[in-house]
Order: C-alpha cells, then structure tokens, then sequence
C-alpha cells in the first residue's frame, strides 16, 4: 500500500525523481545544511567579488567543508547538502561564456566531496536574480544566458542522480513575477533537455519566502513545467528565518512560523499537489533558536506528505567562533562538535 508521501508524489506525478518515500509518521526525506563559500563576495545586488569567495575545502586552503559533511553525514544523520556559488565565479565574470575551467573545476570539488557522503548536494547559484544589479529576464541578463548556464551545469552532472538543480537563491524585488516565471521555466527546460530526472528547486520572489509563496510567486511558478508537460520533479524552494525581521541575521530568533507561513503553504501545496523544500532557515545558538526552530522543524516533520526537508544556514567556511547563525562544527583532534542549534533542533540522531 502507497505510504502517503508516495501517494501525495504520484498525484504530482513526481515519483521516478525522488528516492524512497519516508513515511510521514518519521519525518521529511531530507536533513542537511548549507556548505557556503563559494558565494562570499556575491551580494544582494548580483554583484561578485570573485577575490573574497573562500572555498569550503582544506585542499584549497579553506576549511575542511568535506570533513563537515562526512561528520554531519556520518553522527547526526544529515543527507543533503546545499551548495551555494557565485554566478559570476563559475564564468569567471564572463556572462554568456562557458564555465572556466579553473573555477568551476574548483567548485566541482566541493560537489564531488558531497556526492562522496551519499547525500544529495544542491548546486545554488546565488545571485538573488541578478548579474551586477540587473534582472534575470527584465533587463538585465537574457534568459537564453540564464539558460545557457544551467544547460552547461546539467550537462556537466547528468550522470549524478543524486545532485539537486537550485535554480536561484532568493530573488528579490522583482517588478514581474509572470516574466520571472519564464526565465525560470527557460532554466528548467535547458536542464531537462539533458537532465530528465533530478529534482529542480523553483524560486519565487520576495527572498523566497515560504510565508509569501502561496499568494505571490506560487500562483506563477505553478505554471512552471517540464517539457513533456509534467511537473516530476519540480519542487518550490522556499526560506524562512525566525529572527524579529525575517532577516537571518539576529541571534534571537521570535516565531516559529507556523501559523503564519508554513502552516498556510501547507494547505497551499496540498490543493495544487505540490512539494516544497526548506533550503534556507536557522538562527542563533541560543534558547529562543533552539525553541522555535525546533518548533518549525517539528512542524514540518509531522507535514511531510508536502514538506520534503529542510537546510540549515550554515555550515562551510563560515567562522564558528564569530557568525552569528554559525552551524559549522569545530573538530578537536579526530571528534566533531555540533553547534548548539543543529545539536538541538537539526541533527537527525544525537551525535
């Protein structure tokens, strides 16, 4: 007998593209965090310091983001990773070029090492809609570049079942949500002419916000297919912090989100036969965090014919010892050490 996440993915006709359903009495298919460093120096006006992206890997000179997933893999039960990088870094600042060689070589990296865990690893490009100020779509880049960079990273990853196409990281601001709707759907027809079965994220609008999607971007994304007409395997991506702003960037978090968000997108997706993937959410290492994250997360457990996991920001090269929504664990000898909120709230088993 159908588990009811697997009945909920047939009536979305997305089954071929997921990995075995969980029941929903266990919680959502997916656990992970974010492994950043690749998009330091990308802000949120699309524009790029290529000079500050600080890879997440020993072997570059950064931290040992591979020894972090093994360990997030191995002691708390974590199995998707999120991958973030600059637009521009993976071009070498060449819009409409080809990937450079030594830069995405380098971030290939970083994606190999995720793959190497057996988790599902994310490719984010970062670049909240833009190139250098300017709309995907809507002045600035044309969606046939947009596509073109997205049809070279699918080419590239066909084979590997187990990566994730994030299309963009939180738009933002943008005039018109129809056009945005096609530069994404250009994006996913590009990866499905090569990629027919890995799942692919679909942003709105509105920093990806979980609590606007159901009357702003999801209306428009719902129009978003594959080109055989179907929606396998096309997945709302949504973010959700907890701090007073929704911003990410306080220690204290507020709210749980659950009456105002995430409990409305739920009966949203369940109407239009959808799925959603928490990409972005987390807070400070402190009571109120621990609280109300582990509130939402409890949430989306218990909703998880429509949630299909959440990803914690973050872990990778970030400083454990001074950002403020650090979830990047500190190694003493051969044994990793959780920070306090992923211990709490994230992390699937104790560690």
């Amino acid at each position: 007998m159908l588990s009811t996440l697997t009945a909920a993915l047939a009536m979305a006709g997305a089954v071929s593209a997921l990995p075995a359903a969980r029941d929903t009495t266990t919680g959502v298919q997916f656990v992970g965090t974010n492994i950043a460093g690749f998009d330091f120096g990308c802000s949120i006006t699309g524009q790029d310091n290529l000079t500050q992206a600080t890879p997440p890997l020993s072997a570059l000179g950064g931290p040992d983001g591979a020894g972090q997933m093994q360990h997030f893999v191995k002691d708390d039960g974590m199995n998707i990773f999120r991958l973030p990088v600059g637009w521009q870094y993976l071009l070498n600042n060449n819009l409409g070029g080809k990937l450079d060689a030594t830069n995405a070589g380098k971030y290939d990296q970083l994606v190999q090492a995720c793959l190497a865990t057996g988790a599902y690893c994310i490719i984010d490009i970062h670049n909240y809609a833009r190139w250098n100020g300017q709309i995907i779509g809507q002045g600035g880049p044309t969606n046939d570049q947009f596509a073109n960079v997205w049809s070279q990273l699918a080419t590239k990853y066909a084979a590997q079942e187990k990566i994730v196409f994030g299309i963009m990281n939180e738009p933002h601001d943008v005039p018109d949500i129809d056009k945005w709707a096609d530069s994404v759907q250009a994006a996913v027809t590009a990866i499905r002419a090569v990629a027919a079965k890995q799942m692919i994220l679909l942003p709105g609008n509105d920093w990806t916000s979980a609590q606007q999607m159901p009357t702003k971007s999801g209306p428009a994304l719902l129009k978003v297919k594959n080109p055989d007409g179907s929606f396998d395997g096309l997945i709302i991506d949504v973010h959700k912090y907890l701090d007073s702003d929704n911003s990410g960037t306080h220690t204290e978090c507020v709210t749980d989100n659950i009456s105002t968000a995430f409990s409305p997108l739920a009966t949203w997706l369940r109407a239009n036969k959808r799925q959603a993937l928490n990409t972005e959410t987390g807070g400070g290492n402190t009571a109120s965090c621990q609280k109300y994250l582990c509130s939402q997360i409890d949430f989306l457990n218990k909703n998880s014919d429509v949630f299909l996991g959440y990803v914690g920001w973050s872990a990778g090269a970030f400083s454990p010892t001074t950002y403020e929504l650090s979830e990047v664990p500190t190694k003493n000898g051969n044994a990793w050490t959780d920070s306090s909120l992923v211990k709490a709230c994230i992390a699937r088993k104790s560690s």
